[in-house]
């Protein structure tokens, strides 16, 4: 709603020819095990989305079937695959249904597992009814797909982070032409490097250091970033777990395709945040020639403050940037401040959820665009109960006004974060001030208290539901570009961006490789 990146917030890019789509291809819902229906899926997807794919569990092929102990795994596994190949012909008529070219663009997809060479995702361009093809290592699926698709599949691993023969990747199997890019962050965790914020606890087991993106990445391979939810009851996009972006000069399946394949992509947390880097003529994902200038152009823009961003070359951090103490925005309005409000909604008693209906208004400014931050239920395996059936979240901008119709769950634990959330990007003058206006209550505001500091409230007394508008990030905290310098690249090096936001939101850029 509104304009999300505009030129003057991206002019590195623009440069370039790009912009930011965000998107999520690997996520689960009721086509084979898991929960919520394709259609459901789709309409959530397009609330926070540009592009999807929804994944259907198709095949295993060495399954321990003869296990006892897994028998359970095992079950919900070969009933999933079965519902998989009877609805497999009819879903691709749904999928169509919710392509809308421009602006909202549906890829068919589906997933294989395998101990030996790690799970692939596969992804499909065209919408037209095609087979599901089944292999039982990349070396076939690779020629399985070109002998049926030539180029229009592909192919990445996933949760690559998991131990070799655990589901983890298996780099000598690993094909750069079936996988131009592979899923770093996920509601597994995170697969960079060996210690990360966001690790892996998944009953399948912790990460091990040679299935990290820094381990394949210093063998010599050439891939770029996803992220991606996994999310398993039919809700695309789900905040926090990982989405994409590919940078394309347009939302179209081609443009799109092209981006994926020449490495142009991001693997992100949670915002739709843009970091964008390039040295001479190459952008993210792309080759150089060793030696000459290795000046570094980057620019951010986030979701919120900026903790770090940092430049990793051949595994190590050559360079960080931490706006408050190097300060240096996009674009700064004289009179006025743009900046991002954030509005969380969630809390209250263990087990409860709450329908929230209102507004929150603006007065003394602009808002320029808002981005819902929307979470769905925390259903995995199908013997842990039953996802959520039904959704009527709305976000809609109406002028200076958010209009909102959202339900939230109270947090399960002290660690696991389950609140709904609203962002918007706003111009404010010095006197403006926000109303928030939620189930019959009130609250106001004025943003030289937002600048100060977040503000909460309740609704009720002590465990009833809760609100809280985050902090506002001055223009400095929340955009970063400049050149950095890096010694010349050698052939073999490789060099890529991450940023850490203070709200614990990543955004990682895929590497330029020296050759």
């Amino acid at each position: 709603m509104g304009e999300r990146l505009p030129g003057r917030l991206s002019p590195l890019a623009t440069r370039h020819g790009l912009r930011p789509y965000y998107g999520d291809v690997h996520n689960h819902c009721d086509i084979s095990y898991g929960h919520g229906s394709l259609e459901q899926a789709l309409r959530r997807a397009r609330r926070q989305l540009d592009f999807v794919s929804v994944t259907g569990h198709a095949y295993w092929p060495d399954m321990p079937v003869n296990d006892p102990s897994v028998a359970h795994i095992v079950d919900f596994h070969v009933k999933g695959f079965a519902k998989l190949e009877r609805v497999w012909d009819a879903h691709f008529d749904i999928l169509a249904a919710a392509d809308a070219p421009g602006e909202f663009t549906v890829f068919p997809g589906y997933e294989i597992h395998s101990f030996a060479h790690g799970d692939y995702t596969i992804v499909y361009r065209d919408l037209q009814r095609q087979d599901l093809i089944k292999a039982d290592t990349p070396q076939e699926l690779q020629h399985k797909l070109r002998a049926a698709f030539s180029n229009r599949a592909f192919a990445f691993p996933h949760h690559i982070g998991y131990r070799l023969g655990a589901r983890g990747i298996n780099w000598q199997s690993f094909i750069e032409d079936l996988s131009p890019v592979l899923e770093i962050i996920s509601m597994h965790g995170c697969s960079e490097t060996s210690v990360m914020d966001r690790p892996f606890l998944h009953s399948m087991g912790p990460s091990d250091g040679q299935s990290t993106v820094r381990h394949g990445l210093n063998l010599g391979h050439k891939f770029g970033f996803l992220g991606n939810t996994d999310h398993h009851s039919g809700y695309p996009g789900s905040y926090g777990h990982g989405r994409s972006a590919v940078y394309a000069p347009e939302n179209s399946r081609d443009a799109l395709w092209q981006a994926i394949h020449q490495r142009r992509t991001n693997a992100l947390t949670g915002d739709a945040s843009h970091l964008f880097f390039a040295i001479g003529d190459a952008t993210q994902g792309g080759i150089l020639a060793p030696g000459g200038n290795a000046a570094l152009e980057l620019e951010a823009v986030a979701g919120g403050a900026i903790d770090y961003i940092d430049i990793i070359r051949n595994g190590d951090v050559v360079s960080r940037v931490t706006p408050d103490l190097q300060p240096s925005p996009l674009s700064v309005a004289n009179g006025s401040i743009e900046t991002i409000v954030v509005l969380e909604l969630g809390w209250g008693a263990r087990g409860k959820f709450h329908d929230w209906q209102g507004s929150l208004e603006l007065i003394g400014g602009e808002i320029l665009s808002v981005e819902p931050r929307l979470r769905g239920a925390e259903v995995v395996s199908p013997l842990e109960g039953e996802g959520d059936a039904q959704d009527d979240n709305r976000v809609e901008l109406d002028g200076n006004r958010i209009d909102f119709a959202v339900r939230s769950i109270a947090n399960p634990n002290n660690t696991t974060a389950s609140m709904q959330a609203i962002a918007a990007r706003v111009r404010i003058l010095p006197d403006a001030s926000f109303v928030l206006t939620v189930d019959g209550q009130t609250f106001k505001v004025t943003a030289e208290r937002l600048l100060a500091g977040a503000l909460s409230g309740n609704l009720g007394p002590i465990d009833s539901p809760a609100f809280r508008l985050h902090p506002l990030p001055r223009p400095h905290q929340w955009q970063w570009h400049g050149p950095l310098s890096i010694e010349p690249l050698r052939k073999g090096d490789w060099v890529y961006a991450r940023m850490r936001q203070a709200n614990g939101q990543w955004n990682w850029a895929s590497p330029i490789f020296c050759e």
